[in-house]
């Protein structure tokens, strides 16, 4: 009988899981998707421009990551108030979030305008590289404010179990982005922008509207006054201190992994501009590929945020360990069909041979990390559900931070590109590996 009821509530666990992840994960895609719109529009523009968009992105990548990590408490509190039957205190949550999000945008813009073009300049990067992508970062900066936003709005969606609006948004973004960057990109209103500042433009105004459609959605919603949207809460110091808590922890790790990551681009840009827009088509493509864990930790995160507020020990055991099993099998499929299309796919963004040469057999190596990759990320949004947020970031300083970047730049200056797919290898594995084991830990410790 008690394996029955286990076993039962196991394809609950499972199916609640499914259903919550299939949105967020399509809508992470759709965050992807508009890079890959940009990516490979400008790379079919000239090799040059995809070199500019990406050394921009680099830097803006590690800001926005960062700050979208910041904003992680709104969906985990969210989640966990619903567990402790606070539904009437979710307004509060969401409050607080767009509050961070217009302080930690503007913040975060002005610090990008005012000094990622004097980062590019100096970073050693061949003759142009750097005055050529200073532009791109700048307009990429000014839309952090309505990204941010946006972001918030997604994630108390997720946490509330509603994660269709998002998706929907995301991908009407999608199309917006696509729409401005055939009309910008060839310059056809005569505007004299270059390919990949006007791509820039095209991302900026497709973040905006997807923010001012996201909050009119939620405030427009029946259980709005409900959830408390439209009154001034209460002071609650220990959600606050939880809320901004989970977010210092997500944000800090994605500051690791992302600035490790553009690190890793800085050491393209050092061996030529070839090496540069190679290695933009194999991140490009991973990063895509690392929203469908993206989706599934978030909702795991829901999954197992709602069953700690409830106090429920076995739950929290099992929506971590269903979601970080479901990544693992999705991962590993992922991981073979990009293995065997790996030359199709580079294809996609440019037609340059020596680019081809390139990043063809490294997209072929990075198929190596998708599956500890993924494991990882999941692993480490069940810690933070669960209340452990520190030991996380520890664990993603140690393999990004300590192994990864110096043994990056190493491997680059020996072996080129695929050097740097080695170092991703290596630190994925030992993250994954430390993360599941920590959440495992920590799930078994919780009281009963």
């Amino acid at each position: 009988m008690t394996k029955a009821l286990l076993s039962f509530k196991t394809r609950e666990t499972l199916s609640e899981l499914l259903k919550l992840a299939w949105p967020v994960v399509m809508a992470r895609l759709g965050i992807m998707t508009m890079g890959l719109t940009d990516a490979i529009v400008v790379g079919h523009y000239a090799s040059r421009e995809l070199a500019y968009h990406s050394l921009a992105w680099a830097p803006s990548s590690v800001v926005l990551t960062t700050a979208v990590g910041l904003m992680m408490g709104v969906q985990v509190m969210t989640a966990r108030l619903l567990g402790e039957g606070r539904k009437d205190e979710v307004g509060a949550v969401l409050r607080r979030g767009m509050v961070y999000a217009m302080q930690i945008g503007f913040v975060s813009m002005i610090a990008l305008m005012a000094l990622g073009p004097f980062g590019l300049r100096h970073m050693g990067l061949e003759d142009g590289l750097g005055e050529g992508a200073s532009p791109v970062l700048m307009i990429f900066a000014l839309s952090m404010p309505f990204y941010l936003v946006s972001v918030a709005a997604q994630f108390f969606l997720e946490g509330l179990h509603r994660p269709k609006a998002g998706m929907v948004a995301m991908w009407v973004a999608n199309l917006i982005n696509l729409a401005l960057n055939i009309v910008l990109v060839p310059d056809m209103l005569g505007l004299g922008a270059d390919g990949a500042v006007a791509s820039a433009w095209a991302t900026f105004g497709a973040r905006m509207a997807l923010a001012v459609f996201l909050v009119i959605f939620i405030l427009r919603l029946p259980e709005a006054r409900e959830w408390g949207l439209f009154n001034k809460p209460k002071r609650d110091k220990a959600v606050e201190r939880e809320q901004v808590k989970v977010g210092v922890g997500a944000g800090s790790s994605n500051f690791i992994e992302v600035g490790a990551f553009a690190a890793m681009t800085v050491f393209a840009g050092q061996l030529g501009a070839a090496e540069t827009a190679s290695w933009a088509v194999v991140i490009n493509v991973s990063a895509i590929v690392f929203m469908v864990p993206m989706g599934l930790s978030s909702a795991t995160a829901v999954l197992v945020g709602r069953s700690y507020g409830a106090g429920d020990k076995a739950g929290v055991m099992r929506g971590g360990l269903a979601g970080i099993g479901v990544v693992t099998v999705l991962a590993f499929i992922i991981a073979i069909g990009l293995w065997l299309t790996a030359p199709l796919v580079v294809s996609a963004y440019t037609t340059d041979p020596a680019i081809l040469a390139i990043a063809a057999p490294a997209l072929v190596l990075a198929t190596l990390f998708f599956v500890a990759d993924a494991q990882q990320v999941v692993a480490a949004q069940a810690n933070r559900a669960a209340g452990d947020v520190v030991w996380p970031t520890l664990m993603h300083l140690l393999s990004y931070g300590v192994i990864m970047i110096p043994l990056g730049w190493w491997l680059a200056h020996q072996i080129g590109v695929d050097g740097l797919v080695w170092s991703v290898i290596v630190a994925s594995l030992i993250s994954g590996a430390l993360l599941t084991g920590r959440f495992v830990r920590i799930a078994r410790r919780l009281p009963a």
